[in-house]
């Protein structure tokens, strides 16, 4: 699809879909909730998406101007939400689509709080904030219409992703997020997200090593490595042969202006000469719109690219459980230890009497309480690591197969084009021979 086409085309949902029916989770999972188990963020109704429920769409972009936190004026752009109840599409009615405008950074907000209260899941990524792997006419400003419109379809493609995820669409955040123009943001921030996120950020920075990792996920963290990589190579081997290819078709226009200056001087010649130098022109000047549809496959392995990383974040949120729980168990152990040194000690200190019967009970009784939160704490750490592993293996399941189906169908539809645009040069040429033919 081209940049400019309508937002809620029939292939962008299907991508979106894509891992909804067939997958592994299924829309049952849907009671899954946060990280402590708790339904305080969710809509409990199970058997059913968001998207199942609701049209979603990013209609259009607007540029304005304001002023920002320190009150120094910015140009920003804006882009308007539509959602539509699905039951009255599906009886024939048709209302005015509930509209509200978001930012860039509240998408970016909304994506923030779901990565860290489903920490389980593959969260999609956000289209680019800045573009990378362009052919060098289409302008890297993130404020150039062209980029601002692939943005939009990106971002729409965001929703359509989350919105049919059977976890994350049930959400009451990303409900609000589509609903609530005002207000939004206090919503988010009273869940405590932040001071989450904060502290998983600090973990996950510290230098940790975990013992006994799942190699499942050391696979899947390998695995995402190798998708990115490949990723990346793919993008800037498109890029450069898009450069190529668009010296090569601009060239052709020299064709075109000596063939029509040609024509000027030739009597016999001039009509077949002047005819093959407009098809040269055209074939030219047809390259711009050919790349700028290039560019839309393009963003679907860009979406992949970033998909790497939140599959990396999935990988990584397990090795700080296990790295949690193996300390818990090492400071269970000591505890231990230390009890069993206390008791000795006791014994000796009975025949010697080195210490108060009094103290040594309130030491034994204190080290006793604490081995016991210790146990609980185990315990704890156990039972959220096995569910982290649990939920997070059928989530990643679920991305391979969204992601098979996508690469699968953006490729083809790349290698379709590229047949398209041999053609047509085939064409074009063909055309001008028949120009000659008749001189």
């Amino acid at each position: 699809m081209r940049p400019g086409s309508p937002p809620t085309s029939g292939k962008q949902k299907r991508m979106a879909e894509d891992g909804k029916d067939d997958s592994v989770a299924t829309d049952d999972d849907s009671d899954l909730t946060a990280a402590d188990g708790s339904l305080n963020n969710t809509m409990v109704e199970e058997g059913s998406t968001l998207l199942r429920r609701m049209e979603i769409c990013v209609a259009e972009a607007e540029k304005r101007s304001g002023k920002n936190a320190v009150s120094m004026q910015e140009t920003f752009t804006v882009y308007l939400i539509e959602t539509r109840p699905m039951d009255a599409v599906a009886e024939g009615r048709n209302p005015a689509p509930d509209s509200l405008w978001r930012r860039y950074s509240e998408f970016e907000l909304l994506r923030n709080y779901l990565i860290v209260t489903y920490p389980y899941i593959v969260v999609p990524p956000l289209p680019e904030k800045r573009a990378e792997f362009v052919w060098h006419k289409l302008s890297a400003d993130n404020m150039d219409p062209d980029f601002v419109e692939r943005r939009r379809v990106g971002l729409e493609n965001f929703l359509l992703r989350v919105a049919s995820h059977p976890v994350l669409s049930n959400d009451k955040i990303l409900y609000h997020f589509l609903t609530e123009e005002h207000g939004w943001k206090e919503v988010v921030y009273e869940t405590g997200f932040q001071a989450k996120a904060d502290s998983r950020l600090r973990a996950l920075s510290a230098t940790f090593r975990v013992r006994n990792p799942d190699k499942r996920f050391m696979e899947m963290k390998h695995y995402s490595d190798e998708l990115q990589s490949h990723t990346s190579q793919l993008l800037r081997a498109r890029a450069r042969v898009a450069d190529r290819l668009y010296g090569v078709y601009k060239v052709h226009g020299n064709y075109g202006r000596v063939f029509s200056e040609w024509s000027a001087i030739e009597k016999e010649m001039g009509d077949g000469l002047q005819s093959a130098g407009h098809h040269m022109d055209a074939y030219a000047a047809s390259i711009d719109d050919i790349l700028e549809e290039e560019e839309h496959y393009a963003d679907q392995l860009k979406e992949y690219l970033s998909y790497a990383e939140a599959l990396r974040a999935v990988c990584r949120k397990h090795e700080l459980a296990q790295f949690e729980l193996e300390m818990a168990s090492q400071d269970l152990i000591s505890k231990k230890q230390q009890l069993r040194t206390f008791s000795f000690k006791g014994m000796t200190n009975k025949l010697f009497g080195q210490e108060a019967p009094e103290q040594r009970e309130a030491k034994l009784k204190l080290l006793e309480e604490l081995i016991t939160e210790g146990e609980e704490t185990v315990k704890e750490k156990t039972v959220e690591c096995e569910e982290h592993v649990e939920r997070a293996w059928v989530d990643m399941q679920r991305f391979k197969e969204q992601k098979d189906k996508d690469l699968r169908e953006a490729l083809i539809n790349y290698a379709v084009m590229q047949i398209s645009m041999c053609k047509k040069g085939i064409q074009v040429w063909s055309n001008a021979k028949e120009c000659f033919l008749k001189m």
